[in-house]
């Protein structure tokens, strides 16, 4: 499933974080690991510079920066396979014109956590990587919640029956064979949406139906799940899925959601006000998030 597993870093907590669950994932796949850092002279130079920066400065940076990823290397087991590169420019384009150059397959980021998570996302490195990656993007937030220790026992995969859901399936599969995991398929009826007047309130019939639809959902998850030697549980609720599937994840010892978006044109959208972008900036363990594309 994954080959080359790329880690943006700019030596900070988030980022290291990041790393440990790369190697982690690099070992259970035989992966290569890319760690990159993206030296960004426009921000060097500040905003009130109208010359930017010499070239002498820039190799100063670039080389700082070598060090920095040598040293980061030279902590990690030999037995993995690890590349390093330092490139200028602006840092989301950086991540992913070397994403389109080295034939990575996973991208796995930190994140700034809960706090600073909705501005670190809005017109910034990891909003714009989230939406434009053709990659699949695991982030994860610094925290003592989230540890990595050996993998992953327990994999949460929230459906809804639909392609941009079906999407995260196969890479959920793939970790939990990897691991040893169980998936746990899991869809929130979104009682908001369909509730009708001031008061939520919502015809059973239609209750009925929609629950129907996402028993079937996750029951195609665990199917698949089972047939792939992977154990499964599911699980249906009604409510509001971002706070639904975040108190699952706290519940139920989750180590790693994995879960599909509405595809590189519309994840913009997706992740700003949406499921996605809670689970991202609110889960104390990592996502995984796919366009389907």
């Amino acid at each position: 499933m994954y080959d080359h597993i790329l880690v943006p870093t700019d030596g900070s907590d988030h980022a290291g974080r990041a790393v440990d669950h790369a190697t982690v994932l690099a070992e259970a796949f035989d992966a290569t690991v890319h760690l990159l850092t993206v030296v960004d002279i426009e921000a060097a130079a500040g905003p009130f510079s109208a010359g930017g920066v010499d070239e002498e400065y820039i190799e100063q940076r670039s080389a700082d920066q070598r060090e920095a990823l040598a040293a980061l290397q030279a902590d990690l087991d030999d037995d993995i396979a690890v590349e390093t590169a330092v490139v200028t420019g602006h840092p989301a384009d950086g991540i992913l014109d070397y994403v389109a150059d080295n034939e990575v397959d996973l991208l796995v980021m930190g994140t700034h956590g809960r706090s600073g998570l909705r501005r670190y996302l809005t017109g910034s490195v990891a909003e714009r990587v989230l939406r434009l990656s053709p990659v699949p993007v695991l982030t994860t937030r610094a925290a003592e919640e989230a540890p990595v220790g050996s993998g992953y026992d327990d994999i949460l995969v929230p459906t809804d029956g639909s392609e941009r859901a079906d999407a995260a399936v196969a890479h959920a599969l793939a970790v939990a064979g990897a691991f040893g995991s169980t998936i746990h398929a899991v869809s929130v009826v979104n009682v908001g949406d369909i509730a009708t007047g001031g008061e939520l309130s919502v015809p059973s019939e239609l209750l009925d139906e929609l629950a129907a639809a996402a028993t079937e959902a996750v029951e195609a998850v665990a199917s698949e799940a089972r047939s792939a030697g992977v154990d499964a549980v599911t699980a249906v609720s009604t409510g509001q899925p971002k706070h639904d599937l975040l108190e699952y994840v706290d519940a139920n010892g989750i180590d790693l959601v994995c879960m599909g978006t509405h595809g590189r044109t519309g994840l913009d959208r997706v992740l700003l006000g949406s499921t996605a972008e809670a689970l991202v900036r609110r889960s104390a363990v990592p996502v995984l998030t796919t366009s389907g594309e």
